[in-house]
């Protein structure tokens, strides 16, 4: 498993707005389950899913006006 942190600007703390709610929604939709921070967020996905998922949250954030995008990802492939 790969580890996956974002951080998606502009941020306004206490009013997230769809640039960062509706990747949470796209990541959801691949059936991945994103924790929600107050710095970034973060999930757990399967490695061969690490371009899926990172595009997915690219895709839906700066569609819906983020201005930043910050992807980390970490993890040793499984063997």
């Amino acid at each position: 498993m790969a580890h996956i942190d974002f951080t998606i600007e502009p941020f306004v703390e206490g009013q997230p707005g769809a640039h960062v709610t509706e990747p949470i929604a796209a990541l959801a939709a691949l059936g991945i389950t994103a924790e929600f921070g107050a710095f970034g967020s973060s999930c757990e996905a399967d490695h061969d899913m690490i371009p899926e998922v990172v595009a997915a949250v690219l895709k839906s954030a700066f569609n819906n006006g983020a201005t930043r995008v910050n992807v980390d990802v970490v993890g040793a492939p499984d063997t």
